[in-house]
């Protein structure tokens, strides 16, 4: 299992769909596999059972998904906040997706399907997180003026030859 992780607006889902493309695998995206499993909306399950809940919900899903077969899997950017996520990702290729806090403003700032960026002090968040990603991360791609092929492309190149579930 290839996992990419990193800040909201590093490029996950754009890479995680190009790079499983590139590898004949299936993309999953973890936020959306959490709507299909719920029934409701990320925003929905942040405003009715708040961000504790939600992160109940990512977890389990996670981990169930990290115990599937062999695929492309992109985290929200706040799953590594979750110890049995993080305990669930030993032994995968955890690829962190290198964002400045300015570059991911640039590229999501005002999407309102991103509940995070209310958050009263993003730039504490964001540094916040930066050691869970680099602790859990096997590979390390800066993509701060990368395109969508660019990281996908980094991506590839930083795996080498290894394929999926090797």
């Amino acid at each position: 299992m290839i996992v990419l992780v990193g800040f909201m607006g590093a490029g996950k889902t754009n890479a995680g769909l190009r790079v499983a493309e590139a590898l004949d695998v299936p993309f999953i995206d973890s936020d959306a596999a959490i709507e299909a499993a719920d029934g409701r909306p990320v925003r929905t399950i942040f405003a009715e059972d708040g961000e504790a809940g939600f992160r109940r919900i990512e977890a389990a899903t996670i981990a169930a998904l990290l115990a599937g077969p062999p695929a492309v899997l992109s985290l929200g950017g706040g799953s590594l906040g979750s110890a049995e996520v993080r305990e669930a990702l030993v032994g995968h290729e955890v690829v962190l997706l290198d964002v400045s806090l300015a570059e991911s403003l640039n590229r999501v700032g005002g999407d309102p399907s991103r509940p995070m960026l209310q958050h009263p002090d993003l730039a504490a968040l964001y540094a916040g997180r930066q050691r869970a990603y680099r602790d859990a991360a096997t590979v390390v791609v800066p993509v701060d003026g990368l395109s969508k092929e660019e990281t996908a492309a980094h991506v590839l190149a930083a795996l080498g030859h290894r394929a999926v579930g090797e």
